[in-house]
């Protein structure tokens, strides 16, 4: 469709000045909302994934890719587990776990939570919690002392602090003369961590596997082995691979199985943002039409003498596509340098807009962050800059037509 012809004259027609100054001004309107959409929409999505991204790594600094774990709550020969795991080409960290529900009880206080017995050596290879402990550290947990690192919102609703004695209730009950009891134990709080994550600061304590194994009737066995992988994105096939090569029966589980329905609410949210914010980009496109609509009816005796000199229905229709298509490329082309350029320094730019206006844009204190996360995905790039030229292209596509329709006897009757 597109000849030299077509493109000279569509070129013309986008740089000429029109005699009608509104055409010009709808057009450069047009051309200014392709661009603060595309804008709009690679830095608000940009902004989403940053904090996507804050969020995916607090979680699996508390949890793990993949975990193994025993179908019947015990797994006795759980070095061997270890040993498997740690030759498989992409694990990189594997610590061995105990877990069960409790009550957390001081004074008056009472919550519940999980109790989540670790290895002080292996933790660090599966999660980042001994980066974020405010009080203590993981090395201090000990076999048989019964000690506790617990979050900070758990440690404040117990009102405990490092020193202080916290009684621990289990499910499991034990028999004794005057009857069934619950299991009570002391434990000895020694530590405190903040992850900024409230699953984990108000409803996970941690303690020395050994002990939690006891506290569980689990002998010497745990209840599975975590994992941390090369890339995060493979953790439920490296999983079933490990678990084929163990005799047993496993249940297999990763970080999007335990949190899946918050992971699908997230991709969901982005999705339904970015189908919102291209609505401007839609809107802009839209003036395309009225601006090609109103050009056409400008230049009707020029499209006349053009097909009474042997212009096609097909050239005239290359003309004006080509000029409306002039319009959306400009403005996609500045929209993406824009919005690439603002998503990769986002941060200074608020940091300068804070200290300028003497504002605070994200509060610590409520989202355990102190600055606006961005994280670029060039995909999203292309996928938005590809989105908008097609949306450009489409609207130009009825207006173009109508310009091939013009009769040159209509159009220099009055001429």
């Amino acid at each position: 469709m597109f000849k030299p012809l077509e493109l000279y004259i569509g070129l013309r027609y986008t740089r000429a000045k029109s005699r009608n100054h509104f055409i010009s001004f709808i057009s450069a309107s047009s051309m200014l909302g392709i661009m603060l959409g595309v804008i709009a929409l690679i830095v608000v999505l940009s902004v989403m994934n940053g904090f996507h991204k804050e969020v995916r790594e607090r979680i699996l600094g508390m949890t793990s890719h993949a975990s193994v774990r025993a179908l019947s709550g015990n797994m006795g020969d759980w070095e061997t587990a270890m040993k498997l795991a740690k030759q498989h080409p992409e694990v990189i960290g594997a610590a061995a776990f105990v877990e069960g529900q409790a009550m957390l009880v001081n004074r008056s206080y009472v919550s519940g939570a999980m109790i989540r017995g670790i290895f002080p050596e292996q933790e660090p290879d599966v999660s980042d919690v001994g980066d974020h402990m405010l009080h203590g550290q993981l090395a201090d947990l000990e076999a048989g002392g019964f000690d506790m690192i617990v979050g900070s919102e758990l440690a404040s609703v117990l009102g405990v602090s490092v020193g202080d004695k916290v009684t621990v209730v289990t499910p499991q009950a034990s028999v004794t003369p005057i009857g069934t009891m619950p299991r009570l134990k002391r434990f000895t709080v020694i530590g405190i961590f903040e992850v900024g994550m409230g699953e984990y600061d108000r409803g996970i304590a941690l303690v020395h596997a050994k002990d939690a194994a006891k506290l569980n009737r689990m002998g010497d066995g745990v209840s599975g082995v975590r994992l941390k992988l090369e890339d995060l994105f493979e953790a439920r096939r490296v999983a079933r691979e490990l678990a084929v090569n163990l005799k047993g029966l496993f249940r297999l589980s990763d970080w999007t199985d335990e949190h899946r329905n918050f992971f699908s609410a997230l991709a969901t949210e982005k999705r339904m943002m970015g189908i919102i914010l291209l609505l401007i980009v839609a809107v802009a496109a839209f003036n395309i039409v009225s601006t090609l609509v109103m050009v056409v009816t400008d230049k009707q005796s020029d499209i006349a003498i053009l097909k009474t000199l042997g212009a096609t229905s097909r050239t005239i229709m290359g003309v004006f596509i080509f000029q409306g298509v002039t319009i959306g490329f400009i403005g996609t082309l500045l929209g993406i340098t824009g919005g690439v350029l603002i998503a990769e320094n986002l941060e200074q730019i608020v940091a300068a807009v804070e200290q300028t206006f003497n504002v605070q844009f994200i509060d610590p204190g409520i989202y355990y962050i102190n600055q606006l996360p961005s994280d670029l995905h060039w995909e999203d790039v292309w996928l938005i800059g590809g989105a908008a030229f097609l949306i450009s292209l489409l609207a130009t596509i009825y207006p173009a037509w109508l310009a091939s329709r013009t009769q040159p006897a209509e159009a220099l009757r009055y001429e």
